[in-house]
């Protein structure tokens, strides 16, 4: 029953559309001040009566009562009433042609220029030749002719700036919404990356730090029993190493304070003038890093600096969790745009049938792994070497998988925004 009722509501044809109480009074107005130009004669012209041009100045007056929804018709009336009034040897002054006047500012306002002048055109033209043919005989050229033309002109032409105008506030408007939607998402944009490139931090340094304490633990546990003497160098180490950790991750942590917080650092950002000190690091753990750099060293910008030793953090600390390896090297190589880093160990070879080398941080069935698809170590450095424009690649080395896994990012000298 609610539908039917719905579509009987949707058949009824629509009330006719309402004149504003404005266009009531403009149009009231218009009559007031037009109708003395309906009683206007040149001197010595013929005698009129005053009730057809009051009549027809009526009729334009109401047609303006709905120059906002039918803005054509509007005009169309208008101009037929004013050619009548012509016809019956009125003279064209701008009190007759007022109604007229008002529907043309409507209509360009309303629609398009074309339009606009198309309409203005076919009246001047009609009025004009209608006052030459059947107009008073005493009129002046200048009246039939440039009169008409000019208080035509004039309403066309301010419709059409007015128009003009309110279009580009629109655009103003709208490309400045449009430039708070670009703002606001770049922020976001902004925010999310900070995000990120914090969250990389903070795996990089607990990842490398409490590996290393794991296996420090470990070592105290066996030898405590036996060697309390190697138990304690080796407790006085874990110390250090939980020690750095801290800071490092103070530091970072820091990052998330307020903007207007201006405290400096605890530490120096890493970069690789501290390979070294990271290769020296894991020989506690039972992994040999050797440091080899080949080409002359150049300065790196800061973002390219710490990236480089990131990646070379994170990619030791999955060769000691992931792979049976004694050994492990780091080789820098410098050119003159880029420097290569590769970190590679000397793991034992994958076995026919046997699930993916250990040596590998991707390795699907190490508890350690996070995903199957590579794991957040291979994600992050992967994410590192991009955000500074450059390249990174992670591979078994040797024939049949045999030989290790590697890791080579290629990094630009200074810093590419990339491209997301």
């Amino acid at each position: 029953m609610i539908s039917s009722l719905q579509r009987q509501l949707h058949d009824r044809p629509s009330p006719v559309e309402r004149p504003a109480p404005v266009d009531v009074v403009v149009a009231g107005a218009v009559f007031v001040c037009s109708f003395p130009g309906s009683l206007f004669t040149l001197p010595g012209g013929p005698a009129l009566q005053w009730w057809p041009g009051a009549l027809l100045t009526g009729v334009s007056c109401v047609a303006l009562l709905w120059h906002r929804c039918h803005p054509r018709t509007t005009v169309t009336v208008t101009v037929l009433c004013a050619t009548a009034m012509a016809g019956m040897g009125h003279v064209l002054s701008i009190l007759l042609l007022g109604p007229l006047m008002v529907a043309l500012h409507s209509l360009a306002l309303r629609t398009d220029r074309k339009t606009a002048n198309s309409f203005t055109c076919g009246g001047i033209a009609l009025l004009v030749s209608t006052a030459l043919v059947v107009g008073p005989a005493g009129e002046p050229l200048v009246l039939k002719l440039v009169g008409p033309a000019a208080w035509l002109l004039l309403p066309t032409s301010l419709g059409t700036a007015n128009r003009l105008r309110g279009a580009y506030l629109e655009a103003v408007r709208a490309r400045a919404e449009h430039a708070e939607r670009t703002r606001e998402e770049e922020a976001r944009h902004r925010v999310t990356e900070e995000r990120m490139r914090i969250a990389r931090d903070l795996h990089d340094v607990v990842a490398h730090h409490l590996v290393l304490a794991n296996l420090q633990a470990r070592a105290v546990a066996r030898q405590l029993p036996a060697r309390p003497d190697e138990a304690a160098r080796i407790v006085a180490e874990l110390t250090g190493t939980t020690s750095s950790a801290l800071r490092e991750l103070k530091a970072t942590v820091g990052l998330l304070r307020n903007s207007d917080d201006r405290d400096p650092p605890m530490e120096p950002t890493p970069g690789l003038a501290r390979l070294p000190e990271l290769a020296a690091s894991f020989q506690h753990a039972g992994l040999t890093v050797a440091v080899t750099v080949e080409g002359e060293p150049r300065p790196l910008s800061a973002g390219v600096d710490l990236t480089a030793y990131r990646i070379a953090q994170e990619a030791l600390t999955n060769v000691t969790k992931h792979a049976a390896a004694r050994s492990a090297e780091v080789r820098l190589t410098y050119s003159a745009a880029s420097v290569v880093l590769a970190v590679t160990d000397d793991g034992p070879a994958k076995k026919p049938g046997s699930p993916t080398s250990p040596s590998s941080p991707s390795s699907p069935g190490s508890p350690d792994s996070p995903c199957p698809s590579g794991g957040y170590g291979l994600i992050g450095m992967r994410e590192r070497a991009h955000s500074v424009g450059g390249s990174f690649r992670a591979e078994q080395r040797g024939q049949g998988g045999g030989g290790g896994f590697g890791v080579v990012a290629e990094l630009p000298l200074q810093a590419e925004r990339a491209a997301l």
